[in-house]
């Protein structure tokens, strides 16, 4: 086992995205905007008292490796488990990156991507998650189509993040493309690339499995809220 790996939530929004969040010494979240995730410095311990003035009411949080009773002030909104799954496989060969409507997602994509997001829900993500690192896009007649892209890192560990494709555009092997390439950029990098799938998504497990993904472990995932005004 690896202890960043085990707690990659907490080593990346207290270690290189912590110009991206808020919070102490024991808890920290994304700021406003990015992808709404709290980490925790012990899982076992979760401080979430010290996080609560940081958060609106109602605001909704993804948390992991956390299945302990929920504080007052709190409400658990949903409860799941997912893979946390490393590449195990050789580095996947150059392409997709140099394809024609293939392009790196910035600012101006921001609202398309959250869009494309929140039709496809690939998993927590914010206006301004495109900041946390490289995401890159298929485009279509000038509409975002698919995407891939990079979000919580910590030591050699980097994540492949915010991967959907519209309903409309499946079954193309896009996303995959847009994969394969940031896998081959983090690899030569010196970097582990790694994800996270639900459990309950047995096709998306089964694909990354055949890509060159292995388990690395099974956590639980809560959606929580923080209650009053």
């Amino acid at each position: 086992m690896n202890p960043i790996l085990d707690n990659i939530l907490w080593h990346t929004l207290s270690g290189p995205h912590a110009r991206f969040s808020v919070g102490t010494d024991s808890v920290r979240r994304y700021a406003p905007g990015f992808s709404p995730i709290i980490g925790f410095a012990d899982v076992l311990k979760p401080d979430l008292a010290a996080l609560k003035p940081l958060c609106n009411a109602d605001e909704h949080f993804y948390c992991a490796g956390w299945t302990g009773v929920v504080p007052a002030g709190w409400r658990l909104e949903a409860e799941a488990s997912m893979f946390r799954m490393v590449w195990a496989a050789e580095t996947p060969a150059d392409g997709a990156l140099g394809d024609a409507g293939v392009v790196r997602l910035t600012a101006e994509h921001a609202e398309a991507a959250l869009a494309l997001a929140t039709l496809t829900n690939p998993g927590p993500f914010g206006l301004r998650t495109l900041e946390l690192g490289d995401y890159v896009g298929s485009f279509e007649n000038g509409q975002l189509v698919a995407m891939a892209g990079e979000r919580m890192q910590a030591d050699v560990f980097h994540e492949i993040s915010g991967v959907c494709t519209h309903p409309d555009f499946q079954a193309r092997g896009l996303a995959k493309r847009l994969m394969l390439a940031l896998i081959r950029r983090q690899l030569l990098r010196g970097e582990t690339p790694f994800l996270h799938v639900m459990r309950d998504n047995v096709t998306a497990h089964g694909l990354y499995q055949r890509m060159g993904f292995e388990d690395y472990c099974e956590v639980p995932v809560r959606v929580i809220s923080r209650l009053g005004s």
